[in-house]
């Protein structure tokens, strides 16, 4: 569907350690060519010194990455009319771009970071639009308040990042839960282009990132996206399919009476 996995980078961990933040956001925003689902597309600051070296950083940073070649023409031609709709709104200024000009008979794509602020990308809705390849718009905002109250209008995510200290987070609740209701996956201290594959992980969240906010494609649960329960009553165990029977002939993990186990069992009581 779509995501653009918004990142709110709050003062006091850029003040404490913004170059390695740049760092860690150049290589999330690239990774694979910007193609990516969790991709972060849209980056939120406070106005202030420390967002503006962030910006300086991340920028230098984004120049030196040398275009690659994209998945197929048509996302390559994609990207490059998503670039042209972000490059032309009023307000939005480019701050780098790969050094090296991409290659179109290689369907290539070249790293690109934009910057406007609360006003500009509110007052201009075709920029919460996912740009699907190496892009990040940069968005600051003049405080905490604006901040959450932007992160409040914000559309379903797969994701959504936090990048604070102790003290930053002491003061941010409210944007915490702004972005609970907003995004399948919360992440503190770091980026959303790593996707864990276990029980505890949900990739997915509210439309438009996925079509039903109930499920997820990554992790044991995405199991639901596939199946349809059905329920055997007193059936005799040769009816039963492999996976149901008392013997457990297939050595599956299974959960019986709340416990899970691989032994074979009896009727169920």
């Amino acid at each position: 569907m779509s995501s653009l996995n918004p990142v709110f980078l709050l003062p006091g961990a850029l003040r404490e350690r913004g170059a390695a933040i740049a760092e860690g956001l150049r290589a999330s925003v690239t990774l694979g060519v910007g193609q990516f689902c969790t991709k972060p597309g849209l980056v939120f600051g406070v106005h202030g010194p420390e967002f503006d070296r962030f910006r300086e950083t991340l920028a230098a940073q984004l120049a030196a990455v040398a275009p690659a070649t994209m998945l197929h023409a048509g996302i390559s031609e994609s990207y490059h009319e998503g670039l042209a709709r972000a490059t032309g709104v009023p307000g939005v200024r480019e701050l780098a771009r790969s050094r090296q000009a991409p290659d179109p008979a290689r369907t290539q794509g070249e790293a690109v970071v934009l910057a406007t602020d609360v006003a500009g990308f509110r007052a201009h809705p075709e920029l919460a639009e996912e740009v699907f390849g190496p892009f990040a718009l940069l968005i600051a905002a003049a405080d905490l308040a604006e901040l959450e109250a932007v992160a409040s209008g914000l559309e379903g995510q797969l994701t959504a990042t936090v990048h604070a200290t102790a003290d930053d987070l002491a003061g941010a609740g409210a944007l915490l839960r702004h972005l609970e209701r907003r995004a399948g996956r919360l992440i503190v201290n770091g980026f959303p282009t790593g996707v864990e594959v276990s029980p505890a992980m949900n990739h997915g969240g509210p439309y438009p990132a996925t079509t039903d906010v109930r499920f997820t494609s990554v992790g044991t649960a995405a199991l639901q996206r596939f199946v349809r329960p059905v329920c055997y009553q007193n059936f005799a165990a040769a009816q039963l399919p492999p996976a149901l029977q008392d013997a457990n002939p297939l050595g599956l993990w299974r959960l019986v009476n709340e416990k899970l186990t691989r032994d074979a069992v009896g009727p169920v009581r």
